[in-house]
């Protein structure tokens, strides 16, 4: 066995059926050794550290992510610069080699390289956390996980008005729609990302009643009123202190969180917008609620929501002649 593996010369460089392999020697054994050992302490170094984050749980999810996430970045930069440290002693190797790799990942990993790059750009200038809810990459929902190359998002339908809007919903609401769809970190350099929830966690609702000439629209102005009213109460209230701290980080003119009536004249009808304040989840059943009482109200004062249709309420005397039998004497 000897005779066709040996350690030859000054550095004990590994001869294999007389063949001497070039960068294959003791000192690189050792160092490979390391490598190994440091890859394997480092690797059951992180999953303790990650049971750990159970006992974080209880203090919330979100808390308990960004703890996983600092493990990940923390063993990835131990395991980095340990595995540097061990193969580059010399600065200047060092520096050759890390020249030669950057320029391989951009030119064969341009999307991955991007990808990280979006994920470091999403977590230092706050682009998005677990659990806002986000339109991200043509996909709109809540934010379940995030990780090195990829967000993953819990996805959520789309109210009629906007049901065109690529991809086709079946859900006619801001409610999920039982998918899960992973969107590349580099999106966030691609296309604008629309989050309902970071800093302002409230949307403004319409609702459209069209009230024909002939009924007194202004009782029903009234009506809207009340109703948005005993609903979005407590809501306006959580969302001042929001409001305030959404002016002082932003330029933004004050909005008024009061519910509101629009008029507009139609050919058909004067349609009410009723536009109100809603938080960014549970806008569908706000809405239902506030549609029940609604009616209830219009069905008591006897009003009723116009539309476009027809009612036939009778027909004219018919007549109906049939041609004479074949034979037949006329």
């Amino acid at each position: 066995m000897s005779q066709f593996v040996q350690f030859v010369g000054p550095t004990h460089a590994l001869r294999l059926f007389g063949v001497k392999l070039v960068g294959i020697d003791a000192e690189n054994g050792k160092k490979l050794l390391f490598t190994i050992g440091l890859i394997a302490v480092l690797l059951v170094l992180s999953k303790a550290l990650r049971l750990l984050t159970h006992a974080v749980q209880g203090r919330g999810a979100r808390a308990a992510f960004w703890t996983r996430q600092v493990i990940h970045l923390f063993t990835a930069l131990v395991m980095i610069v340990g595995t540097v440290s061990i193969w580059f002693d010399d600065p200047a190797r060092l520096t050759t080699a890390v020249g030669l790799v950057t320029a391989g990942l951009a030119f064969a990993l341009q999307r991955v390289v991007t990808a990280v790059a979006g994920y470091g750009l999403i977590l230092r200038g706050k682009t998005f956390n677990v659990g806002d809810r986000i339109v991200m990459g043509g996909v709109r929902g809540d934010v379940i996980a995030l990780d090195f190359l990829q967000t993953t998002i819990m996805e959520m339908g789309q109210p009629p008005p906007v049901q065109s809007a690529d991809p086709a919903m079946w859900v006619k609401a801001r409610q999920y729609t039982g998918r899960i769809v992973t969107v590349s970190n580099a999106q966030v350099f691609d296309e604008p990302v629309f989050n309902y929830s970071r800093d302002f966690p409230f949307v403004w609702e319409e609702m459209m009643i069209p009230i024909a000439y002939r009924d007194e629209w202004a009782a029903i102005e009234r009506l809207l009123l009340d109703v948005a009213a005993r609903h979005t109460v407590r809501i306006s209230d959580l969302a001042e202190p929001a409001l305030v701290a959404l002016e002082e980080r932003y330029a933004v003119k004050r909005a008024d969180m009061a519910p509101a009536v629009f008029v507009r004249m139609t050919d058909n009808w004067v349609e009410l917008s009723l536009r109100f304040l809603a938080e960014d989840h549970g806008v569908r059943v706000l809405k239902d609620r506030m549609t029940r009482d609604i009616l209830a109200g219009m069905t008591a004062a006897g009003i009723g929501v116009a539309s476009g249709t027809y009612e036939i309420v009778g027909l004219p005397p018919v007549r109906v002649e049939l041609p004479p039998a074949a034979g037949a004497r006329p």
